[in-house]
């Protein structure tokens, strides 16, 4: 399977590429840039690339591709409706649109978030972008589009958050986890059960198209 993945500098993205470098059913991963991740291995190849929402210049890479990781994201702290959905929904749709134009032979796989609302029409605004670059996702002619959506995710395998009071958060609750998860299991994951679940689904498919925290964990077992 050859991976275009997106985020591999963010939490979420960087357990992906950890996952999908272990795993042999992966043949190679373009990784799409602003910044290096700091990661080299013979499966992986990083692309460089300024202005994420033009793909004109590097749309041929997306040619031959299998599947799409789509990890990247913002928070919409401090940001008005505007601007966040310039920075979810603008920007996704741009590299979405990109790789179904020249390869809808390929399966997408969108990470979003629990509470994510597919109404477009709730109170709070991220869910409401979310929701509004979920449909517009499983609009487009990919063989498969598939949205997920995890909760509580636990950064492991040397992971960390960019955003150093995510980061922060993570490090005090990381004791916890264990006694949490007996009651909050079902909205609780991990980057490696995320990368493994992406890699899994895009492999395999799964019966619907929205993941929530507990199909990732399953789909990722």
């Amino acid at each position: 399977m050859r991976v275009i993945l997106f985020g591999a500098t963010g939490m979420v993205g960087a357990g992906a590429l950890i996952e999908c470098l272990a795993d042999a059913r992966v043949e190679s991963v373009i990784s799409i840039s602003r910044r290096a991740c700091g990661t080299t291995h013979t499966k992986l190849r990083e692309i460089l690339h300024g202005d994420f929402f033009e793909y004109e210049s590097i749309q041929s890479i997306f040619r031959h591709a299998d599947a799409c990781f789509f990890c990247l994201g913002v928070s919409a702290a401090g940001l008005d409706e505007a601007e966040y959905h310039r920075k979810t929904f603008d920007l996704t749709l741009a590299a979405a649109r990109a790789m179904a134009t020249v390869c809808p032979t390929m399966t997408f796989c969108y990470v979003s978030g629990a509470g994510t609302d597919s109404t477009e029409r709730g109170r709070f605004m991220w869910a409401r972008v979310k929701g509004k670059t979920e449909n517009a996702l499983l609009a487009l002619p990919f063989r498969a589009s598939y949205m997920f959506r995890p909760g509580f995710i636990q950064p492991v395998k040397g992971v960390r958050s960019s955003t150093a009071w995510y980061q922060a958060v993570y490090t005090i609750t990381a004791p916890l986890v264990p006694l949490l998860r007996p009651l909050f299991g079902r909205l609780m994951t991990s980057t490696d059960v995320v990368g493994r679940a992406l890699i899994n689904v895009a492999a395999n498919g799964y019966p619907q198209p929205i993941l929530e925290s507990s199909d990732i964990n399953r789909a990722g077992q």
